[in-house]
């Protein structure tokens, strides 16, 4: 049986030092797909956050955030530049040895439905081109995301394809 899907914040990793740091290390192991991040850094991605679930102590990880979020990022300020309403998934990642039991498709379904019941019109994100991530790219395209652009970023040492999945 798959672990729960629960709601994350700085808070609880404020209160829980051992799951701050197994998050952070799973975040970290796959920084190439996501970004490196520092303790300071997922806090304050989280106190930012429109919705953060884990699933498990370390298992899943998934944080998006929304048009008003003060995050600075090429790849939310791309979606800012061209939509009023949106909900961007900033990361989602799974520990190897949890994969295969459907939590990805769990988080994003909490994620839809919440933005779904918010009122919001679309969930977007961007997932590598280069270093390319052919899982995410068959995962988001299972879960009915089309591609919008696709662009360089970080002084061309990335390239990324933007995705977007209609709630209307």
């Amino acid at each position: 049986m798959p672990p729960l899907i629960a709601p994350l914040s700085s808070a609880e990793l404020r209160a829980q030092p051992a799951l701050a740091a197994a998050l952070l290390a799973l975040n970290n192991a796959h920084a190439a797909e996501l970004s490196w991040l520092t303790p300071e850094g997922l806090a304050l991605l989280l106190d930012h956050a429109w919705r953060a679930s884990r699933a498990g102590t370390a298992d899943a990880l998934l944080i998006a955030l929304d048009e008003t979020a003060p995050y600075d990022n090429p790849n939310h300020r791309w979606f800012r530049a061209r939509y009023d309403r949106f909900v961007y998934v900033d990361r989602v990642v799974i520990a190897p040895a949890a994969r295969g039991q459907g939590l990805a498709r769990m988080l994003y379904a909490q994620l839809i439905r919440d933005a779904e019941a918010a009122g919001h019109q679309r969930i977007v994100c961007e997932v590598n081109v280069d270093p390319p991530n052919p899982q995410s790219d068959a995962f988001h395209a299972a879960l009915g995301f089309e591609t919008l652009a696709t662009a360089s970023i970080h002084a061309g040492a990335k390239t990324v394809r933007y995705l977007m999945r209609s709630l209307r």
